[in-house]
């Protein structure tokens, strides 16, 4: 069991029944209210640990939005939700929250803990060039409505060519 098969990109959270407008704050009061369906649409073997989990570093507090646990990776799960694109900065915070949660909260037989940022545009040129996975970071978009089938038909594209390749490249590996 990997990372990779783990995550996905993107999610679908028209369940969540938000409007235009929203700030984090009401989607993940959204999130929480529909956890069990967050959670089926994350995936198998995830378990909620903590919403808002205060760290502290140099006597300044941070808040971790959504904290999971999943059990066949045997890791704490980082969720950050941002309203816009992925930004530079949002690696940073994570690692953050990454390094903390292993110096201080993981426990003996655990792997390190990911993290996954949610947010509403993806930017792939900053993800390819941030090397995100080598610092155990995912990121993907997620979508408060169903997008028009001609964008989900593209997705599907994307995945199925990204899928190809990775398949390719470890045909040629053996």
């Amino acid at each position: 069991m990997t990372p990779d098969l783990v995550f996905r990109n993107p999610y679908f959270l028209d369940f969540l029944g938000l409007s235009d407008t929203y700030s984090e704050k009401d989607l993940e009061n959204s999130i929480l209210r529909e956890l069990e369906r967050f959670i089926l649409e994350l995936g198998t073997d995830f378990s909620f640990v903590a919403r808002q989990k205060r760290i502290t570093v140099d006597h300044e507090d941070y808040y971790i939005d959504l904290l999971f646990y999943h059990r066949k990776l045997r890791r704490l799960v980082v969720i950050d939700l941002k309203l816009g694109k992925f930004r530079a900065a949002d690696k940073g915070q994570m690692e953050l929250y990454l390094r903390w949660l292993d110096r201080y909260d993981r426990q003996p037989g655990e792997e390190q803990p990911l993290g996954l940022i949610l947010c509403a545009g993806s930017s792939a040129g900053h993800i390819e060039l941030l090397q995100l996975e080598s610092s155990g970071i995912r990121v993907a978009e997620y979508f408060t409505e169903l997008p028009p089938r001609k964008l989900l038909e593209q997705k599907l594209k994307r995945a199925v060519a990204i899928a190809r390749e990775r398949l390719a490249e470890g045909d040629a590996g053996l």
